[in-house]
C-alpha cells in the first residue's frame, strides 16, 4: 500500500513541478494537453521524489550510520510531500484555482481517439512486461530473451529492499564503486521496500515509463505533422521495425524449400549484422532495458518543449544560404526566449544521468542539431550546460577516476569500417528506414529538414565515437535516433493513404517494408520467453534469507560466475558475478577473475589466505561442480582453512567465513 501511495503523490507533485514547462507552448496545432500532462507528471514527479529519498536515505546511512536508511528517507519524504501538496491545494483555494487547472483537450473528436490508442497501449505494455518478468507461487520467472539484463538489475533492487548498498556499489562487481546508472534499480527496490512485491515493483514503474514516453513521442508526431494518423502509425513503427533480415530470410527459405517449417520452428532472432541476433534493434530492447524508456520519457519532455525554439528559428522569411547565416549571426538567434524554462530542463536532464545516461547523451545530440537551426541558442547552452553540470557532480559522487573513457572508433558494427561499409550495414541492419530518408527529405518543408538533422545527430555519434568498452552499447543511440526517425516515416505513410487506389498500396507496401522484421522480431519474442524458455529463482529461498541476513554492505562473497539465481537475489555484494555484466559497465574484470581463480584453485594454505586478505574477500561460496573460466573449482583447501559458516539443505553449496568475528 505504501508503495502506491509513493507513486500516486510522486504523480501529484510531479504535475505541479511540470506545469511550468508545458502550460504555454507557442504552436500551431491544437493538442490535448493531458497527454502531455500525464508523462511529465509521472516523470517529473518520479525523478525528483526518488532523488530526495535516496539522498536523505545516504545520509542517514554513510553520516548518520544506521542500519535501515530507506525508513528515514522514506518517512521524510512522504511526511513532506504530503505537507507540500496541502499546502499547494491551500494555496489554490484561497485564490480560486482549480488543482487541475486549464483545459486538459481541445480536440474532443481526437481525444477519443487518443483514449482509445493510450488504452490498447496500456494493456499491451502491461502484458508484454508481465509476460516477461513475474512471480507466481513464490517462484520468479524471467524469460530467456531479457534475463540477461535482468540479473544485474534485480541484484541491484535487492541491494536497496533487502541491504543497505550506501555508498553504492556494484552487486556483481562489489567493494568498488559503481559506474552504471542505477536510480531506476533504486526505485523499483525501494517500491519493495515499501511493501510491493518484486515483479510489480519493477513492472508497474516500466509500464508508466514506456507508457509515457510513448503518449509523449506520439504527441511530439501530432505536432509535427498535424495528423493523429501519424501519431498512431509512430507508435506502430517504434514496436516492429524496419529491417531487411526478413526478406532477406525468406528469400534464402524459399530457396531450399523449407520456408514454413523454418518459420515455425525459429526460436532465435534474425539478422546478418554482427550481434543483430542479439536483438539488439526490436522491442526487446525496452523489455529488458527499461530504464531506457524512463530517460526517454524526459528527454522527449525536453524535446517538445524545444520545439517551441525550432519552429521560431524555422520561420524567419530568409530563405537558402541568408536564412542559416541568420541562425549564426543574428542577435535574435542567440538571444535567450525562456532563462527559466531553460533551466529547469537543464535540472530535469541532469538529474536524469544515473537513470539513464545514454538516453540524456542522445537527447543533448538531439538537441545540438536543434540548436543549429533555432533562435534562443543561449537556451540551449543553458540546458545542455546545467545537464553537464549535475551530470559531472553525480559521476564525481559516485565514480571513482573517469566516468568515461571516450574515443574516436570508425564505423561501429559496420564490417568494413569504410563509408559504403556504413551503407551496407545501415541497409542490411535498418533496410530502407535510414536510408530512405535521403529520399523523403525532399519532400519536406524547412522545419521538418531541421528536426530531421537533429534526430540524426545521434546515429552519428554512434557511428564515430566510443565512451564504454562495449562497442554494442552505442546500439543505445541509434534506437533513440529510431524512435524520433520514425515520426517522419509515419507521416509518408499516412500522406499515402489517399482516395486513390495505387497510393493505398504503395502505403500499404511501404509499411509492410518498414514493420515486416520487427513483427517476426515480436514473434520470436513471445516464443523465446514463453512456456520452456524461463529463467526460474526461487524467492522463498533459505539461502537468499541467509545471505541477506548475515551479510552487509562491507561484505564481499566470492562466487562461481553467477548470472541471476538465488545468491544474486540477496543483493550482497559479489566479488565477481557474471563477469560480461561488470565488463561493460568499465570494470577490470580480467584481474578479479584471475583471482577468483586462484583462489578456487589453491593448493598453498598461505597463498589462499594472503589472496583472500588483499582482495577483502570475507566469505567464500561453494557450489557442487562449478567453474570459474572454465576452471574447475576446489573445495578441499578451502574447507580446511575457513568456517563454513552455511550450508544448503541439499548440501549443494556451502559458504566460509574467512575473517574472525571481533
Amino acid at each position: 500500500m505504501l508503495g502506491i501511495i509513493y507513486l500516486i503523490l510522486a504523480m501529484l507533485l510531479g504535475y505541479e513541478a511540470s506545469a511550468f514547462l508545458i502550460e504555454k507552448e507557442e504552436q500551431k496545432i491544437s493538442v490535448n494537453r493531458i497527454w502531455l500532462k500525464l508523462p511529465a507528471a509521472f516523470g517529473t514527479g518520479i525523478l525528483l521524489l526518488t532523488w530526495s529519498v535516496y539522498i536523505i536515505s545516504w545520509f542517514f546511512s554513510v553520516v548518520g550510520g544506521v542500519q535501515n536508511p530507506l525508513l528515514y528517507g522514506n518517512v521524510i519524504v512522504l511526511v513532506s510531500g504530503t505537507v507540500i501538496l496541502a499546502v499547494i491545494l491551500m494555496i489554490k483555494k484561497k485564490k480560486n484555482h482549480p488543482f487541475l487547472a486549464g483545459r486538459l483537450w481541445e480536440d474532443k473528436s481526437r481525444f477519443r481517439k487518443e483514449l482509445i490508442l493510450y488504452g490498447l497501449l496500456l494493456v499491451f505494455i502491461t502484458y508484454m512486461m508481465f509476460y516477461v518478468f513475474y512471480i507466481r507461487d513464490g517462484v520468479l520467472y524471467s524469460g530467456l530473451t531479457v534475463y540477461g539484463d535482468y540479473a544485474p538489475h534485480t541484484a541491484m533492487m535487492r541491494s536497496f529492499s533487502l541491504g543497505n548498498n550506501f555508498p553504492t556499489q556494484y552487486p556483481h562487481y562489489g567493494g568498488a564503486d559503481v559506474k552504471y546508472h542505477f536510480m531506476f534499480q533504486f526505485l523499483a527496490g525501494n517500491l519493495e521496500y515499501l511493501g510491493l512485491r518484486l515483479d510489480f515493483a519493477y513492472n508497474i514503474v516500466s509500464i508508466g515509463s514506456l507508457l509515457g514516453f510513448l503518449m509523449l513521442l506520439s504527441q511530439l508526431a501530432v505536432r509535427i505533422t498535424g495528423r493523429f494518423c501519424c501519431g498512431a502509425v509512430t507508435v506502430i513503427l517504434f514496436f516492429f521495425r524496419s529491417g531487411a533480415a526478413f526478406f532477406r530470410y525468406v528469400w534464402e527459405h524459399l530457396q531450399t524449400g523449407d520456408l514454413l517449417a523454418a518459420l515455425q520452428e525459429n526460436t532465435s532472432f534474425i539478422g546478418y549484422t554482427v550481434n543483430e541476433n542479439w536483438g539488439l534493434w526490436n522491442f526487446n530492447v525496452y523489455l529488458n532495458q527499461r530504464h531506457l524508456a524512463f530517460g526517454l520519457l524526459i528527454v522527449t519532455l525536453v524535446i517538445y518543449v524545444f520545439l517551441d525554439w525550432l519552429e521560431a528559428g524555422t520561420s524567419h522569411k530568409e530563405k537558402g544560404f541568408s536564412w542559416f547565416i541568420q541562425r549564426i549571426l543574428s542577435l535574435q538567434a542567440w538571444k535567450s526566449r525562456n532563462l527559466e524554462k531553460a533551466l529547469i530542463m537543464g535540472l530535469l536532464l541532469g538529474l536524469s544521468a544515473f537513470w539513464n545516461g545514454a538516453a540524456v547523451i542522445g537527447g543533448l545530440l538531439i538537441l545540438l542539431g536543434f540548436a543549429i537551426f533555432s533562435d534562443g541558442k543561449v537556451d540551449y547552452a543553458v540546458t545542455a550546460g546545467t545537464a553537464v553540470f549535475f551530470s559531472f557532480l553525480q559521476t564525481k559522487i559516485f565514480i571513482r577516476g573517469s566516468a568515461m573513457d571516450t574515443r574516436l572508433y570508425l564505423g561501429f558494427l559496420a564490417e568494413e569500417k569504410t563509408l559504403w561499409g556504413v551503407v551496407k550495414y545501415l541497409f542490411w541492419m535498418g533496410g530502407i528506414f535510414f536510408l530512405g530518408l535521403i529520399l523523403l527529405i525532399f519532400f519536406m518543408k524547412r522545419r521538418e529538414k531541421a528536426m530531421l538533422t537533429g534526430f540524426l545527430f545521434p546515429v552519428i555519434f554512434a557511428f564515430v565515437l566510443l565512451m564504454t568498452p562495449d562497442i554494442n552499447v552505442n546500439h543505445k543511440y541509434i534506437v533513440i535516433a529510431y524512435g524520433f526517425l520514425s515520426v517522419f516515416w509515419a507521416w509518408a505513410i499516412c500522406s499515402l493513404w489517399g482516395k486513390k487506389l495505387w497510393k493505398k498500396l504503395l502505403a500499404v507496401l511501404l509499411a509492410v517494408c518498414l514493420t515486416a522484421t520487427g513483427i517476426y522480431d515480436f514473434v520470436i519474442i513471445l516464443r523465446g520467453n514463453g512456456t520452456g524458455h524461463r529463467v526460474t529463482v526461487n524467492m522463498n529461498s533459505d539461502l537468499t534469507r541467509w545471505l541477506a541476513d548475515h551479510l552487509g554492505k562491507q561484505d564481499l562473497l566470492l562466487t562461481p560466475e553467477y548470472s541471476m539465481n538465488e545468491v544474486t537475489m540477496s543483493g550482497v555484494m559479489l566479488y565477481c558475478g557474471w563477469p560480461y555484466y561488470a565488463w561493460s559497465a568499465g570494470y577490470d574484470t580480467n584481474y578479479r577473475a584471475d583471482r577468483a581463480v586462484e583462489i578456487y584453485t589453491a593448493t598453498d594454505e598461505s597463498v589462499l589466505r594472503s589472496v583472500v586478505k588483499e582482495e577483502k574477500i570475507t566469505y567464500i561460496l561453494f557450489e557442487e561442480g562449478s567453474e570459474f573460466e572454465q576452471k574447475e573449482c576446489q573445495e578441499a583447501l578451502i574447507s580446511q582453512t575457513f568456517e563454513k559458516v552455511y550450508e544448503t539443505e541439499d548440501r549443494r553449496i556451502r559458504i566460509y567465513k574467512t575473517i574472525d568475528d571481533e
